[in-house]
């Protein structure tokens, strides 16, 4: 898996401006207003062939419900600061502690670091981890850089000064992030195929879990967050070994309480990220919500496959038509994953859940798939007949041939005469035309392009 790192730091110290920079878009709303962001972001970055998760946090807000500000010594304020410093260093593998130059070393910065220094774990080679990184922020000139050394106090280590706004130094911040990964190693996972169930609070995630399972292993409770953590259950279905996933409910931004509820959403994506299938359930009572859509978007972005649960389906009033509307509703939103299969359920009765199980070994078939190249030929070339790619400035796009470089995902390798020519919408159609030949049923296919000579 991806490492992850997390941002962390009292309100108004450039964190947002820092993450937006290092996932190389402005994702995190930037405010001078303390508090702007409520709620973490992720977004992936890429530094000396690295990947990497960097997760921005909501500063901790030195007033009480917006109100009052709290005394240096509160103890709300306090247990605030110690909540997201300890789930932060117990679900990061590096942590980022941003503080601001201009305002000098205060009393919250003091606190973080203490926290943070504490909640570290010695390692056998006499390392700490995860590793923290004390960043300085606003040093845009040498004088600041040379003021950075004040914050040598918090004992973390050697600050390392930058300007995020400007993207001064943070290369250099970079290398020694980027360095203190550990070192990428084969997948020696075992070969279970894993399953993760996920979607918002309360939609029924732990009793379809302890249905497939037989057993009550999970708390089930109708109050939303009582899964903290992304459990692993251990099952065997016709002979094959399987690993279900439970998650903690993911809300929506803004929504998303500060501390423990906070990071348990980071367990959710990252056992989304190590997971082959996820299962997608969705309140047929709530019906499908922005959140359901931006849950699929993340699946998507991780080349998860997919099946759609709708579940509570016994508590909805029917008629000859209401699933069909359903599923039109649902395609609609969903329209970017419109591969996915769809089931209605019932976590509660049993109702359907018995196909669960069939059908998410059955999209997992469909991920390690894999067509000749003669098949892949025939598509595309036949689509290029029917279709031919629009010309642009003048120069027309030729597609040579294309083969089926990996399964997990099924990807494709289109080698084409210019590829800065192939226009996303093309790359589009043609997947829909590898679709109605092998359907690929609730898995992402990619299509990448590579340049070559006619000859």
């Amino acid at each position: 898996m991806k490492p992850i790192v997390a941002i962390v730091g009292r309100p108004n110290v450039g964190k947002s401006t820092l993450f937006n920079r290092l996932v190389g878009e402005r994702m995190a709303i930037v405010d001078d207003t303390p508090g702007t962001t409520r709620d973490r972001l992720f977004g992936d970055s890429e530094w000396n062939g690295r990947l990497f998760t960097v997760i921005d946090t909501g500063g901790i807000d030195p007033t009480h419900g917006g109100k009052t500000p709290l005394s240096v010594g509160s103890v709300d304020f306090i247990e605030d600061i110690r909540r997201q410093a300890q789930a932060a260093i117990s679900e990061a593998d590096a942590v980022i502690f941003v503080n601001d130059v201009e305002s000098g070393v205060t009393e919250p910065d003091r606190e973080v670091a203490e926290i943070l220094r504490r909640s570290q774990k010695k390692m056998p080679d006499g390392s700490f981890a995860p590793p923290i990184f004390l960043v300085v922020n606003k040093c845009e000139s040498r004088e600041r850089r040379e003021q950075a050394s004040e914050f040598y106090e918090l004992g973390l280590g050697d600050p390392h000064p930058i300007s995020a706004i400007h993207g001064t130094d943070v290369g250099d911040l970079l290398d020694v992030l980027v360095a203190s990964f550990p070192e990428e190693t084969e997948n020696e996972e075992d070969e279970n195929i894993k399953i993760a169930i996920v979607g918002k609070p309360n939609a029924g995630k732990s009793s379809l879990l302890n249905k497939l399972v037989g057993k009550e292993r999970v708390i089930v409770s109708p109050i939303a967050g009582t899964t903290r953590d992304a459990i692993d259950m251990q099952i065997e279905f016709n002979g094959l070994p399987i690993t279900l996933i439970d998650t903690a409910g993911i809300r929506r931004r803004g929504k998303i309480e500060k501390g423990v509820e906070e990071y348990s959403v980071i367990r959710a994506f990252k056992a989304i990220e190590r997971a082959d299938v996820a299962l997608l359930m969705i309140d047929a009572i709530t019906g499908i919500t922005a959140q359901d859509a931006h849950i699929a978007g993340f699946i998507k972005d991780e080349w998860k496959s997919c099946v759609v649960l709708v579940n509570k389906w016994d508590a909805i009033e029917k008629d000859s038509t209401t699933m069909e509307a359903y599923t039109e509703k649902i395609l609609s939103d969903l329209n970017f994953v419109s591969y996915v299969p769809i089931l209605y359920i019932s976590a509660k009765t049993g109702q359907r859940v018995d196909q669960v199980m069939p059908l998410a070994l059955r999209v997992q078939e469909e991920r390690l798939a894999r067509l000749t190249t003669s098949k892949i030929n025939e598509i595309i070339h036949r689509a290029q007949d029917a279709h031919p790619h629009p010309t642009h400035a003048g120069r027309a796009l030729k597609m040579f041939y294309g083969t089926q470089v990996r399964s997990d995902p099924p990807t494709f390798m289109i080698y084409v005469n210019e590829p800065t020519l192939m226009h996303f919408t093309y790359l589009r159609y043609l997947e829909n035309q590898i679709r109605a030949e092998y359907s690929f049923i609730g898995t992402p296919i990619r299509i990448v392009t590579k340049g070559r000579r006619e000859d």
